[in-house]
């Protein structure tokens, strides 16, 4: 899709959280396709103009880190969301949550699933993104979105990340160890699949909730299979391991409505190891 293409000349888009993995990714994308992009400064976040926004992304967040630093995790998904929420002019604007929050959940998740979530260090992530969903989806405006994410790859992906802490090992020279169960299981979707997505989904989208995933979970075996034909190393997994599995996530939503068809994480990932461990 591209500006001139698609009939959406001129129009502008403002990412807050544009420096981080994702955000820096759409906007390399939007600016390819011809749009105005505007990436706020910490500093320009709290003393926003009444200037029109344009298509708000909101990607501000925490990831793996979010354990060590729970004040951090719960102003990123909601405080600072609420006062630019409450001080902002905008075309749309779209929540960056994520599927994480269907642990637990055992069969297929749906946008419409009942959630279950529990207080403590590793549900906080959880809780504070399903406090960010509510408030957005409580505001009387189909001009504001929720989009929940899978686990993210591609080139730039942050070292917390399952697959960014498995390649930052073997550009060290470490063993490579898994800290879960092989029968693990985890919904991967490429960067490129997310940011023409979103694009879309903040300029067309129907509903006010979308599930951006690939609809597959796959298993830790899979993927260190793949890892040690791919680099010829060894994977092991620590012994007595926790089960994470998730759940396969539905993307009918965005299937139908944006012909959406995801592309292969185990085809990719070979792509990606040999590319990132021989820089």
């Amino acid at each position: 899709m591209t500006a001139n293409s698609d009939g959406h000349k001129n129009m502008k888009f403002t990412i807050f959280g544009g420096r981080g993995f994702i955000g820096s990714a759409i906007a390399r994308y939007l600016r390819g396709a011809g749009y105005e992009v505007c990436l706020p400064s910490r500093t320009d976040l709290i003393k926003n103009s009444k200037t029109n926004l344009g298509h708000v992304i909101y990607c501000i967040g925490l990831t793996g880190d979010f354990r060590a630093k729970p004040f951090e995790t719960v102003d990123a998904h909601v405080c600072t969301l609420t006062n630019l929420l409450q001080s902002s002019d905008f075309d749309s604007w779209m929540y960056l949550s994520s599927t994480r929050i269907y642990s637990g959940v055992n069969n297929i998740a749906e946008e419409s699933t009942r959630l279950r979530v529990f207080p403590d260090s590793d549900g906080i992530y959880d809780i504070s993104k399903l406090l960010g969903e509510s408030l957005c989806l409580s505001l009387n405006s189909e001009k504001i979105r929720v989009a929940r994410l899978s686990n993210v790859y591609g080139e730039g992906q942050s070292v917390h990340t399952f697959i960014g802490s498995i390649i930052n090992d073997v550009k060290k020279g470490k063993a490579v160890i898994i800290d879960e169960s092989p029968d693990s299981k985890k919904d991967y979707i490429s960067i490129l699949d997310v940011t023409e997505n979103l694009t879309k989904i903040a300029i067309d989208g129907k509903d006010r909730l979308y599930n951006v995933a690939s609809g597959r979970a796959i298993s830790h075996y899979e993927v260190a299979k793949t890892i040690e034909d791919t680099l010829n190393i060894s994977v092991s997994f620590k012994s007595s391991a926790q089960k994470r599995a998730f759940p396969n996530i539905d993307i009918s939503k965005i299937k139908q409505e944006f012909n959406f068809s995801p592309r292969s994480f185990l085809t990719d990932l070979p792509i990606i190891l040999k590319k990132r461990t021989q820089c």
